[in-house]
């Protein structure tokens, strides 16, 4: 059972997986926001049910985990919109945002 596990976090790490702490290859999952059409720091894909983060879109403030602010400029990451092999799959809500 101990080997499983130890296999199975060192896939999350070598993938770069969605980590427990809210973040993605060593980003945090809150802050401001860029969408772009080519060099993203993740891709995400929108969906209705099982994501792996559920994300408010916020005018100001977005420092919990889920908390996202679109920006045009300075962003603290980029992401990419696609529509299949997402690195992260976004559910947008209105309340309770974050990873379950």
């Amino acid at each position: 059972m101990v080997r499983k596990w130890f296999i199975f976090v060192i896939f999350l790490l070598i993938s770069g997986g969605v980590m427990a702490d809210c973040e993605i290859k060593g980003i945090q999952l809150m802050g401001k926001v860029q969408f772009v059409d080519s060099f993203p720091d993740f891709k995400i894909q929108y969906v209705d049910s099982f994501p792996d983060i559920k994300v408010k879109m916020v005018d100001s403030f977005p420092d919990k985990c889920g908390l996202w602010q679109k920006v045009d400029s300075f962003p603290d990451f980029k992401v990419q919109v696609v529509e299949s092999f997402p690195d992260l799959k976004v559910q947008l809500v209105d309340s309770f945002p974050g990873m379950d």
